[in-house]
């Protein structure tokens, strides 16, 4: 079983927060430090989760906490109130979820990769039922902006 996770898969997935945070939040998205880990399970309470399916498979997990994840949703929605995002917020982190998986598949065409990625869900991990993470290496990636920091774990190969 091959261990490594190629640059030319994790990249386009940086790329494309990056862009979608630049052209949606007009924030910047700094990176942090890059670890290995065991699993892409998310370390934070709200996470987006992509499955990548095809001749490569694997996961992309975006996590954040709950103020960061509020933030964000603030910035979309100008006017809404903190209260009402309670209830609104999966829907618009499934909306960044999309674009930025959008961009990603849009990154991997121009680079001839085939790469197929499921439609993103956007789960609270204090309250999700069933949350199995398998083991496989993971890069962890921490990417910090004005918002607070997103974690990003992709285990794909």
């Amino acid at each position: 079983m091959n261990m490594m996770i190629k640059a030319e898969f994790v990249n386009p997935f940086l790329e494309a927060a990056a862009l979608v945070f630049k052209d949606m939040l007009s924030a910047e998205l700094l990176r942090g430090k890059t670890t290995i880990k065991q699993t892409p399970a998310p370390s934070h309470e709200i996470a987006i989760i992509l499955g990548v399916t095809g001749k490569i498979t694997g996961k992309v997990v975006y996590s954040m906490n709950l103020d960061t994840a509020i933030k964000l949703c603030l910035k979309l929605m100008p006017g809404t109130t903190r209260e009402s995002l309670q209830t609104e917020y999966t829907d618009v982190l499934g909306e960044i979820g999309n674009m930025i998986t959008g961009n990603a598949i849009n990154i991997f065409i121009k680079n001839d990769k085939d790469l197929d990625v499921t439609v993103p869900v956007v789960v609270d991990t204090r309250s999700a039922e069933n949350l199995e993470f398998p083991d496989r290496v993971t890069l962890g990636l921490n990417l910090y902006s004005r918002f607070g920091m997103i974690e990003v774990n992709i285990a794909i190969n």
